[in-house]
């Protein structure tokens, strides 16, 4: 089956965003995945899908032997050239239990060329154990911060550096959270300014946006009239 009977693929969207399509991978058979990934292939220097099963890893390295496969994040990487690494992002997650989220925002931002620090299990209920980060936080140009229950780090955070805080909520918590509706909702009450907030386990998606500042953040930093 030829990839234009199920997928358009965007071969110019790496000069219109700095990036290649992303490929999304629930509702997409192993097979169409690997064909859609040997497409993008051909045209880009780096291939990413997320939300990627084992057996979709397997399909797409069958065609692309280069393929990696970061199971806590569940993404699939490929690499031909892989992309400069840049400036700083910190990720910042509450609890073990939101680090298949905070896992999926580190590796995304690896693929899209910047360097990342990962800060872990360090949520509001142990406060000392962020304190102890903010000479890191304050010296990333941009931090994601990951957190279900109350959803509060981000704004601990936000209040401790003045850098550009993405929040991100995650569905994990008892009952109330509601699958991370708590959690975001809470985020968006942030009383700080400089929090940006996304979906619920969107950890791609704040992956994006913290690229893209630290990207700008980077130019400033090489030019003498910024």
């Amino acid at each position: 089956m030829s990839v234009e009977q199920f997928a358009t693929i965007d071969r110019e969207r790496t000069q219109r965003t700095g990036f290649p399509e992303v490929i999304f991978c629930p509702g997409k058979t192993d097979e169409q995945i690997a064909a859609i990934a040997v497409e993008l292939a051909a045209h880009a220097p780096v291939v990413m899908a997320t939300r990627a099963t084992p057996s979709s890893f397997q399909a797409v390295h069958a065609q692309l032997p280069q393929a990696v496969y970061y199971r806590e994040a569940r993404i699939i990487g490929w690499e031909k050239t892989p992309l400069p690494k840049v400036g700083m992002a910190a990720v910042v997650s509450a609890g073990t239990s939101d680090g298949p989220i905070a896992e999926e925002a580190s590796i995304t931002l690896q693929l899209m060329g910047n360097n990342v620090t990962c800060i872990r299990d360090v949520g509001i209920a142990g406060l000392h154990r962020v304190l102890k980060h903010c000479d890191v936080l304050r010296t990333a140009h941009v931090i994601v911060a990951v957190a279900g229950m109350d959803g509060a780090l981000p704004a601990v955070i936000a209040g401790l550096t003045d850098k550009p805080v993405i929040a991100t909520p995650t569905s994990i918590g008892y009952g109330a959270s509601f699958q991370g509706l708590a959690a975001l909702l809470a985020m968006l009450n942030a009383c700080p300014g400089g929090v940006a907030v996304v979906n619920i386990d969107n950890g791609f998606g704040a992956a994006c946006i913290a690229s893209r500042i630290n990207h700008l953040a980077c130019r400033g930093d090489n030019d003498p009239q910024a």
